[in-house]
């Protein structure tokens, strides 16, 4: 039987640090099902849904303590089985959000999104630079979930009055689930 859990790491980035982790799972008989990786500053960031045999967590925990030795920070959490039916009829949409970077902007959505029962399924942002005026730009990129009971809702029109007041565009469409 197998078990999935989700495998964090954060600490120094460095070259090697992602076949080190991988090859600690592999070795345990784990197959990473799902990942995102990213170097934010000087630090690397490593979120992955893992299936292993269960009678290897154990050992891989043991395993993990070679890299808490060096430094990185390490969790394992045993990702529970999602209902068949848990989001069934909900409808997927991608917002995309753009504007001049300053505080609050992620906060702001994610309150909104909230306050309506929509859930965030994954969330991108970063800042990049103007061309011209070497201004940060704010940007967004976010997968979330509407409940049945908003299908005759408008609740994008809302929204667009929250990104108006932070000065920021967005940008709202039907989407689908790549993650199967």
């Amino acid at each position: 039987m197998r078990t999935n859990i989700v495998f964090t790491l954060t600490g120094t980035d460095r070259i090697g640090i992602v076949e080190e982790a991988t090859r600690l799972l592999l070795a345990r008989g784990g197959n990473v099902e799902t990942s995102r990786m990213a170097r934010l500053g000087g630090c690397f960031a490593m979120l992955m849904l893992v299936s292993v045999p269960a009678d290897q967590l154990a050992g891989l925990e043991q395993d993990a303590r070679q890299l808490i030795a060096r430094g990185y920070q390490i969790t394992l959490t045993v990702a529970e089985p999602t209902e068949a039916g848990a989001h069934a009829g909900w409808s997927l949409f991608q917002i995309d959000v753009a504007g001049a970077d300053h505080e609050g902007i992620v906060h702001e959505v994610a309150h909104y999104l909230s306050q309506r029962g929509i859930n965030i399924e994954s969330m991108d942002t970063g800042v990049t630079t103007a061309p011209m005026s070497g201004a940060p730009l704010f940007s967004m990129t976010a997968l979330v979930a509407a409940p049945p009971a908003l299908a005759g809702e408008d609740w994008q029109s809302p929204l667009r009055n929250v990104a108006d007041r932070l000065n920021v565009d967005v940008r709202v469409s039907p989407a689908r689930r790549s993650d199967g």
